[in-house]
């Protein structure tokens, strides 16, 4: 698997490039938003370690543009610690989020489990709810016959929901199916894609018909 790591601070590139060779990954290596860029789009990295403090452009930027071309996992590294700032980078597309000074084991147990449910995501069957359709097979979700940008956990959250249409689901079980039992987020992490999908597959996010809120357990789709 290729990771491709994004850090203007050679020391701590040179360290995590060290550790992630020595579990069998191939590794590339970039210290600005540009050069990372260039290596996306020429390398096809299956996972991206990506500091937000970068110059010039940051790691959020960087973040943003990557998703207009490319669902590739994304783990930010920062050292700000703040909720907002997990929920924002979380908002931009990122599928975890560490906390520098950070603990090389668990920054490769990370990696593991984001690429695991990565490549988890995609399921078998076709699932048509209304004017919503969503193919796993193809990783394709539909409205209207019009294609959603998803990043690949709203596709998988909102396939999981589309096949157990009616059925409610706290925080905690929405975490087990959807990110795997060995996931390094919090609950919080299911509100903030669920307000995603609900800018995309709802009229009025804010007045949800779809993806609906059972106060004091979780969430259920009905359609």
């Amino acid at each position: 698997m290729k990771v491709l790591v994004i850090d203007d601070e050679p020391a701590i590139v040179e360290t995590i490039e060290t550790k992630l060779r020595k579990e069998g990954f191939t590794v590339f290596t970039a210290e600005s938003a540009e050069d990372g860029m260039r290596l996306v789009r020429r390398v096809k990295p299956d996972l991206l370690v990506l500091d937000i403090m970068l110059p010039q452009r940051s790691g959020l930027e960087l973040c943003r543009a990557i998703r207009r071309e490319s669902s590739t996992p994304i783990i930010f590294l920062s050292a700000k610690a703040a909720e907002s700032d997990r929920v924002r980078g979380l908002e931009l597309g990122g599928d975890d989020y560490i906390v520098k000074p950070f603990n090389l084991n668990e920054l490769v147990a990370r990696v593991r489990a984001v690429l695991r449910r990565a490549s988890g995501d995609q399921l078998p069957e076709i699932v048509e709810r209304g004017n919503l359709k969503v193919d796993p097979r193809r990783h394709e979700a539909w409205i209207d016959g019009k294609l959603l940008e998803l990043s690949p956990r709203e596709f998988a959250l909102l396939h999981f929901l589309m096949r157990n249409a009616g059925q409610v689901f706290s925080r905690e079980i929405l975490l087990d199916r959807v990110w795997g039992k060995d996931a390094f987020v919090s609950s919080r992490t299911v509100d903030v894609h669920v307000r995603w999908l609900r800018t995309r597959v709802e009229t009025d996010p804010n007045e949800p018909e779809r993806i609906l809120t059972v106060r004091g357990i979780g969430y259920k789709f009905v359609g």
